[in-house]
């Protein structure tokens, strides 16, 4: 291979690979990408804080649970506390699976990549295309189950002001500007990770200090700690056990997500095999651990009338609290502050989706592939505006009804835990290649536990959204239609597959030119053979030295 004569070197691992590079002209960064098959196009700018930001700016805390504090309340006070308490740390676990893979295989393509690098040979093409689409299509949900529960806060601080009407087409009208306004600003290169944490921060200290102050200014009371940690109600009628699981771990569930965006974010990011890690670790322990507190104030500070908060004219259960403790004028503000961290979060996901959809149309999964994954000035942004166009599709929908509407919270979080399972469970039982662990590892026993109880916890939240929240009386109206939805947006997909896209899809393929292999220091450590076949498959065999010899195709 080539080499460069007298260039200074010094030597470089990632996780059991240790290569030599060339330390006046390589980036290791670029060099470990390459050995994956692909070329540096976007810039690498976002350091470990900027990760951690992307990815808890997405969850974002308290907005979020604005969004979703129906859900537990369908359940008692109880079970959003301990919902919370016990989901998250079954989501840190899912976080822990995925930050080894991440470790392991650092590409923006991520969850399809991983599928398709650990599935038989038979399984390979088909299944990664499916969680590349899945994946895909999970987090432009995220993105229109956000902005639309942002356009319920701005049409709920309207209703403060005005007392006017929320309708579906207001509705819908206030998602597209907001989801126009996003795409402009995640077209030009900018910090908003920073903004993003410092509004989430305050959010959070005016919830957790000024909200119980203000209740008592305003003559309100506390409610007791026994109301707070065992006050339980069932106002479904699914069997009391069924009730707590389903309504007290949607809030977390929802809330505590997206943190794929990390990985996603791997071929921007400054050393990811330890940067996306800790991105994903940070995030979810972060907003696991504050979110139990500012429950628990939330709780401790609403007035004990539930079915009051859950039929509030103000459309969101959080604006009514916030309208009893603060007065009218103070929970404007708030509400503001809340739908400007929520406009920030969309704006978040809508980089995450652009990364994914554009890793994807690279490897040519997508429809348009060679349109979209153009990249300018670094940045993928025709993806971002694929990613905005098929957001205001899908959010059309809502027009159909409020059912429908909420069939977009869950189509994010079934296809969000599908694309997340299936590369830890191929991880496991694909048989084909041993995981070699990257710079993030918890040894072999540690890792098998965790990553099995995280693929049992997924396997019940797929369920659990698929489920209404009514059992004993289904009606066109009250049906959950995520599976509906889901398994059309499916079926047409691998339709378009084994019709047409096989035949122009082989999994993700190589990038680079002959010309940049052979400049690519990080072949002088590892065996490389170049492969003629007819078919534009993969084209570099990488043989790692481990105790057991990885090669990825």
């Amino acid at each position: 291979m080539n080499s460069h004569a007298g260039a200074s070197s010094m030597s470089t691992s990632y996780g059991s690979t240790a290569y030599t590079t060339d330390e006046d002209h390589v980036d290791p960064d670029e060099e470990f990408l390459a050995a994956l098959g692909y070329k540096q196009e976007l810039k690498r700018t976002y350091g470990t804080l900027q990760i951690f930001g992307l990815s808890f700016s997405i969850m974002g805390l308290v907005p979020s649970i604005a969004c979703t504090l129906s859900f537990g309340l369908m359940a008692g006070p109880a079970a959003i506390i301990w919902g919370w308490l016990i989901t998250g740390a079954f989501i840190l676990l899912v976080g822990t699976g995925m930050s080894e893979l991440a470790s392991s295989l650092p590409t923006s393509g991520g969850l399809y990549f991983w599928s398709y690098h650990f599935s038989p040979a038979w399984l390979k093409v088909p299944l990664s295309f499916f969680i590349g689409i899945t994946n895909s299509l999970a987090l432009c949900g995220a993105l229109c189950s956000i902005t639309y529960g942002l356009a319920g806060q701005v049409l709920a601080c309207v209703h403060i002001l005005y007392g006017t009407e929320v309708t579906d087409m207001a509705t819908y009208i206030c998602y597209a500007t907001c989801i126009f306004f996003q795409t402009i600003l995640c077209l030009f290169p900018w910090d908003m990770q920073r903004t993003s944490i410092a509004i989430n921060c305050l959010l959070i200290m005016i919830v957790v200090a000024a909200l119980p102050i203000s209740t008592k200014i305003y003559g309100g009371e506390f409610n007791s700690m026994t109301y707070v940690f065992a006050g339980f109600e069932n106002r479904s009628t699914w069997p009391d056990w069924w009730a707590f699981i389903q309504f007290g771990s949607m809030s977390a569930v929802w809330t505590v997500g997206s943190f794929d965006s990390c990985v996603h974010m791997s071929e921007e990011a400054k050393h990811p095999s330890r940067s996306v890690p800790i991105g994903i670790i940070s995030s979810i322990s972060v907003c696991w651990i504050l979110g139990v507190l500012v429950n628990i104030v939330i709780v401790v500070c609403m007035v004990p009338d539930v079915d009051r908060l859950l039929n509030s004219e103000t459309g969101e259960p959080l604006a009514q609290i916030l309208l009893d403790s603060f007065g009218e004028t103070w929970a404007l503000l708030v509400m503001i502050l809340i739908s400007t961290g929520q406009f920030l979060m969309g704006a978040n996901v809508l980089i995450a989706v652009s990364r994914q959809m554009w890793a994807f149309a690279r490897d040519g999964g997508l429809p348009l592939a060679e349109f979209v994954k153009v990249v300018s000035w670094g940045i993928p942004l025709r993806a971002v505006c694929a990613s905005s166009i098929i957001a205001l599709i899908m959010g059309a929908f809502s027009l159909a009804g409020s059912t429908v509407a909420n069939a977009l919270f869950s189509i994010s979080i079934l296809g969000t835990y599908v694309s997340w399972v299936t590369p830890q469970l191929m991880r496991f039982i694909g048989g084909t290649v041993s995981f070699v662990p990257g710079v993030f590892y918890l040894g072999p026993k540690l890792s098998s536990i965790i990553n099995i109880v995280s693929i049992v916890f997924q396997i019940i939240i797929i369920v659990v959204s698929c489920l209404p929240e009514d059992i004993q009386n289904v009606s066109k109206e009250t049906m959950n239609y995520t599976i509906v939805l889901n398994g059309l947006i499916w079926g047409i997909s691998m339709i378009f597959f084994f019709v047409h896209k096989k035949k122009s899809y082989f999994g993700p393929h190589m990038n680079l030119d002959y010309e940049e292999i052979e400049a690519s220091e990080i072949f002088d450590a590892v065996e490389v053979e170049i492969e003629t076949a007819p078919t534009p498959t993969p084209a570099v065999k990488m043989v790692r030295e481990s105790d057991d010899a990885l090669i990825i195709y």
